[in-house]
């Protein structure tokens, strides 16, 4: 009989029961997030209606062109509480009808019962990785773009830019307007090994998005060699760099809008420019993975937490749960600003959350009645 229950315990096929918990397990997440995304989107309606009328949007617009690209992106943001509430609430209520308890005498092991919860945040995962590769990124760009008419005011001016645009090339401005396409101070430096070969200065430089090139006003070109040194004057000229008026005043929220393949083409491209805009391009990349990952941590910490019956009930482990889980994405956010600081590199910044609470779900997992 015992060798027959431990065989049991083991068995990986999907049960009657597997479907009853994964079914209620999935249900209650869909429904949270039901629940949640409405009361967010009144609040939000209720804080943004001023500007919506001061700019005269469209209710199409705002309903199709923000809030159905709102729900993906705010769904996928908050999946770490939604996954780690949800497995609360629904393993609170087993354990109070005492039914975790039935499971682990009728010989079914808790790896087993751990088993179709796994099961449902594997889909959640692959739910949140998809989300963030194939659906959010075009739903941010009518996001972002519905923002930048009817929200936010329009980003127009950038100060002190440094770009390399090529190996050996280097651009400075002081200052671009993008209003009128206009650098100030504009300075084309190109080198040779450690040698300045040339300098070409302009008191203005007007982006011309039509011919794609630069159009430099008052302009200066100096020529550097071991012998002699050549300054060429002149009162315009058209010169074509790999930079755009878009790129001088992109937001950081543009990185939102790019897939894997884009994403990655881009960061290359600011790592050539040496832009510090590739901090946030490279925390969008790290995050897109690691978030998704962080579903398997909270669902074994939700179990392991929430399968034993407390005095305190549901209520209790409720509120445990939702302290940690917005402890985890707290923590989530103060890893950006380590990157930001120079602190930590993006890859293992954004990881560390989920390593840290790795560990206190093993340290749970471990406490968890066997």
């Amino acid at each position: 009989m015992s060798g027959r229950l431990k065989k049991r315990s083991y068995n990986f096929n999907i049960t009657i029961l597997d479907r009853y918990i994964i079914r209620k397990f999935m249900g209650t997440y869909f429904f949270a997030i039901l629940i949640i995304i409405g009361i967010v989107i009144i609040f939000d309606i209720s804080e943004k209606i001023d500007d919506f009328v001061d700019k005269e949007a469209p209710l199409r617009a705002i309903v199709v062109d923000y809030y159905m690209n709102f729900i993906p992106y705010f769904m996928n943001m908050f999946s770490p509480l939604f996954v780690f509430i949800s497995v609360i609430f629904f393993t609170s209520k087993l354990a109070g009808h005492s039914e975790i308890i039935a499971m682990l005498s009728g010989g079914i092991s808790f790896n087993r019962i751990m088993y179709p919860y796994i099961l449902s945040a594997l889909f959640i995962a692959l739910l949140s990785l998809a989300l963030n590769w194939f659906v959010i990124p075009p739903a941010n760009r009518k996001r972002l773009a519905f923002e930048e008419q009817y929200l936010k005011t329009r980003t127009e001016y950038n100060r002190n830019i440094h770009y390399q645009v090529e190996p050996d090339t280097y651009v400075y401005m002081e200052s671009y307007n993008a209003w009128n396409s206009t650098a100030i101070r504009f300075t084309l430096e190109s080198f040779k090994g450690n040698q300045l070969a040339s300098k070409l200065s302009a008191e203005t430089a007007r982006w011309d998005s039509i011919t794609g090139k630069w159009r430099l006003n008052e302009y200066n070109l100096r020529r550097f060699s071991d012998t002699t040194n050549t300054v060429t004057w002149g009162k315009q000229l058209d010169t074509l760099i790999d930079i755009t008026g878009a790129d001088l005043v992109r937001r950081k929220e543009s990185v939102e809008q790019f897939n894997l393949r884009q994403l990655n083409r881009f960061i290359e491209t600011l790592r050539l420019r040496g832009d510090t805009n590739i901090k946030f391009a490279l925390i969008q990349k790290n995050s897109r993975l690691a978030i998704p990952f962080s579903s398997f941590i909270l669902t074994i910490m939700g179990v392991s937490l929430s399968s034993r019956k407390r005095r305190g009930g549901i209520g209790l482990n409720i509120g445990i749960g939702i302290a940690l889980s917005f402890s985890y994405i707290l923590f989530l956010r103060f890893s950006e600003m380590f990157v930001h600081a120079d602190v930590l590199p993006p890859a293992i910044a954004l990881w560390l959350p989920n390593v840290l609470y790795a560990l206190i779900a093993f340290v749970l997992y471990r406490l968890a009645p066997k």
